[in-house]
């Protein structure tokens, strides 16, 4: 045989990654059954099938799902890559005429009427930014650690999240930050994820410790003091960790010990002037040192040139002005319902029967579950209606009530399982586009079950987002479909003909 003939590559059956398709049509089979158990009604026991029930309709979703499938995994990946930007535009028109389109559905307005049913653009406008997302990324010369191909980067996330935001979706815009870990994976500075990180850290603290005093001192809050004293810590930190990238270790050294002898001094007066001496508010002597430590390191960082001491210095006074804006966004940005959500779950409010309701609900259904769970139909908190939206967002207690311990386990195994393995295939795609892609289709089910399932157990805020496969309804299924198929098609398709 001539050996500079061409290999032809297997067949699409046999490119197929058939283990995930098997993971996928069983979440989609437990997820049928889910609906059926958080939808049942013993008036019409025996109609579970019935096309006008939940989980009759939830059958057509699946259906329709599976031919969505297939219809994908027979288009050619290459068409679907040149079409990454022309999806992508018409997604964000899409979005941005939903609000004028929409119907008012429980306050929101992302929901388009189409017949007797109703679609969200904002599921599926996921995979048309993950495409044009990998799409940019795989140009030539893109490199994320560029300050102008980061920013691109940066736009196409932020403005579908503004749409989105438009329309009153708050939770599923915030399914879209989900995107920052591919960045990260693609060469993103850990400082900038070490930045967001700080933000949510500051927002927590400076929210749930705010009405406690320090040390008796009544005028200092003690989560203002708190944030000071992390930001202190951070910036120290930052300059151990990124100042000697472009000086000297004994400067380094001296920099960051100046800074800690400083603010150690001047914190430890200004409370000890509060308590003992005259009663002041001394989170400000704190702010002044933040303060003081950014001036400093933008003076190292133009007489020396060094550029991390400027970026470490935009941290602490973007740290500052990110927990004082905190209050605002609280009062002012924030819907009450959801300032309620989030003083539930940090402890400040006890709100049973308001905001803290469905996850006591919830709970209560779960526990009731104990290691085996009550049997398929046979929950009784779910079939008495005491959960909220219990086919939807609360899916999963439905699961924990049914199938217990152990059902929760498989399913929590079986979404891990499936994670694991969309990792495997995005780490062993030739290119960059297939990579991206990949990575950004197991951020989105990853943020989704974690949250999800989070806020069920009331560990994470109630936001409002479906659980892959397995909340009722046909734009989350179809989304999440599509999603992983254009995945496993781009993957099959890795492996073309080659000289």
């Amino acid at each position: 045989m001539d050996s500079k003939r061409k290999k032809k590559s297997p067949s699409l059956f046999k490119s197929l990654d058939w283990l995930t398709i098997f993971i996928y049509m069983v979440l989609l089979a437990l997820g049928w059954m889910s609906v059926c158990g958080a939808s049942y009604d013993y008036d019409q026991a025996g109609n579970i099938i019935d096309f006008s029930t939940r989980s009759g309709m939830q059958i057509v979703w699946i259906g329709s799902s599976l031919l969505l499938a297939f219809f994908i995994l027979m288009t050619d990946d290459r068409l679907i890559e040149s079409l990454s930007y022309i999806i992508y535009i018409c997604f964000l028109g899409l979005l941005f005429a939903t609000p004028f389109l929409a119907h008012d559905i429980k306050g929101s307005m992302s929901w388009i009427k189409i017949g007797n049913s109703s679609i969200q653009p904002a599921e599926f406008a996921k995979f048309g930014v993950a495409l044009c997302l990998a799409k940019v990324m795989s140009t030539y010369n893109f490199d994320v650690r560029k300050w102008r191909d980061f920013i691109i980067c940066l736009i196409l996330i932020i403005v579908p999240m503004g749409l989105i935001i438009m329309q009153k979706e708050t939770g599923t815009a915030l399914v879209y930050s989900a995107f920052f870990l591919v960045l990260y994976r693609e060469g993103m500075p850990g400082c900038l994820l070490f930045t967001a990180i700080s933000a949510v850290v500051y927002f927590v603290i400076g929210v749930r410790f705010a009405e406690e005093p320090l040390w008796g001192i009544e005028e200092m809050s003690l989560g203002h003091g708190l944030v000071m004293l992390l930001i202190q810590v951070f910036t120290i930190g930052l300059i151990w960790v990124y100042g000697g990238k472009a000086t000297d270790d004994k400067q380094r050294t001296k920099v960051s010990r100046q800074i800690l002898l400083y603010s150690l001094v001047i914190d430890v007066a200004a409370i000890l002037i509060a308590r003992f001496v005259y009663p002041c508010n001394a989170v400000w002597a704190m702010v002044f040192v933040c303060g003081a430590s950014a001036l400093y390191l933008l003076y190292l960082s133009m007489r020396d040139r060094v550029l991390p001491y400027c970026l470490i210095a935009l941290f602490t006074l973007g740290s500052m002005g990110f927990f004082y804006s905190a209050d605002f966004v609280m009062n002012k940005v924030m819907e009450p319902h959801q300032q309620m959500r989030i003083r539930v779950l940090l402890g400040l409010e006890d709100d049973p029967r308001g905001a803290g309701y469905n996850v006591i609900q919830a709970k209560i259904a779960i526990g009731s579950g104990g290691l085996e769970g009550k049997g398929f139909l046979n929950g009784t908190q779910t079939k008495l209606k005491y959960v909220p939206e219990q086919d939807t967002d609360f899916i999963f207690c439905t699961v924990g009530e049914e199938e217990g311990f152990i059902g929760c386990a498989i399913v929590l195994l079986l979404f891990l399982s499936l994670i694991l393995r969309l990792l495997h295939l995005a780490e062993r795609q030739p290119y960059t586009f297939g990579r991206v892609y990949g990575y950004c289709v197991l951020s989105i089910f990853l943020f989704h079950v974690f949250i999800n399932v989070g806020m069920v157990l009331g560990l994470t805020p109630v936001i409002g987002i479906p659980l892959p496969f397995f909340s009722y309804g046909g734009s989350s299924l179809w989304g999440f479909t599509i999603l992983l198929f254009i995945f496993l098609r781009i993957d099959a398709g890795r492996n073309r003909l080659q000289h």
